[in-house]
């Protein structure tokens, strides 16, 4: 997890670093532009350290970052970790209720697709599903934003207020966004449960469990569930894990402060601290969350042991 951790962050700082672009434009104001000299641009960018040599500057931001700090937002004149702070709660929030919602609704229908294979209700479903997987959720966040925000104006179409200060406003601002994240992870958590599952019911023991006469229900929660949950468990960490930083789509459409629009934002203005930042903390939780995958195999099947 280390040596794939500090990979990430070299990656991320040396290919940020030869984007095309210039930060300290960024930096400066259009009025600055036309005043300042080409000894004062020298000056600003070694006061930001963006002189020195490129090790040299992986070395001492990453030894910065064991101490908890990311360094300074060339953009903000901030705290990268400040911003991080603010923005990290958001995307959590977002992310976490679509995570919950696709594990609430998504495995129970792809066990019910499952077990009634070839009826009507695997082929409604299933259908669902594959609509689920394909639409793209930023297109779909348009749609909702046209009909229910501006046609019926039933929802805010834009914003995020604190649900400590205002708890159902933003319970309504935070409706189509979790919609519009919960749709392709509960169709794919529907599509890899009804096939996992499948091929679960197919083994001897699940034969063996039919033939003592046991209930439909002992067999699937008993026997079967555990088992065909193996890959969805899978599937739900790198979902889990994707909260951090792949909500860019959706906050970007719904003008939601959270950790992708930053990202976005630290991209475009060629940021390289936050950036950094943003993608040091994505590569943690996405490691740590993988790490707790490969643990939880040991308790869902028996077979599976770590020496």
């Amino acid at each position: 997890m280390i040596i794939v951790l500090l990979l990430v962050t070299i990656i991320v700082f040396f290919v940020v670093r030869f984007l095309p672009g210039d930060p300290i434009l960024m930096y400066l104001t259009s009025e600055d532009l036309e005043e300042i000299t080409q000894e004062q641009v020298d000056i600003i960018r070694h006061d930001l350290g963006l002189d020195r040599n490129l090790f040299i500057q992986y070395f001492d931001w990453l030894g910065n970052a064991f101490t908890g700090d990311l360094g300074n937002s060339i953009i903000h004149r901030g705290a990268v970790i400040d911003d991080i702070k603010r923005r990290l709660p958001i995307t959590l929030h977002l992310g976490v209720l679509a995570f919950v919602i696709s594990i609430i609704i998504g495995i129970p229908m792809g066990i019910a697709t499952a077990v009634r294979r070839g009826s009507w209700i695997d082929i409604f479903l299933t259908s669902l599903g594959n609509l689920g997987v394909t639409v793209p959720i930023f297109w779909l966040g348009i749609l909702l934003i046209y009909f229910f925000g501006l046609k019926l104006d039933l929802l805010p179409i834009y914003g995020y207020p604190s649900p400590f200060e205002d708890f159902w406003g933003n319970l309504r601002h935070i409706i189509m966004p979790v919609f519009c994240l919960s749709v392709p992870a509960v169709a794919s958590a529907v599509r890899l449960t009804r096939s996992s599952m499948l091929e679960v019911l197919q083994q001897d023991y699940i034969r063996t469990a039919w033939s003592k006469g046991l209930r439909e229900r002992a067999v699937i929660t008993k026997h079967a569930l555990k088992n065909g949950l193996i890959p969805v468990i899978t599937l739900k960490g790198i979902t889990l894990a994707n909260i951090v930083g792949g909500s860019v789509l959706i906050e970007t459409v719904f003008s939601i402060p959270g950790m992708g629009r930053l990202a976005v934002e630290g991209l475009f203005s060629k940021d390289y601290a936050v950036v950094q930042g943003v993608m040091l903390i994505t590569g943690i939780v996405t490691l740590g969350v993988n790490l707790l995958i490969d643990l939880s195999y040991s308790w869902l099947d028996p077979r599976v042991r770590y020496g």
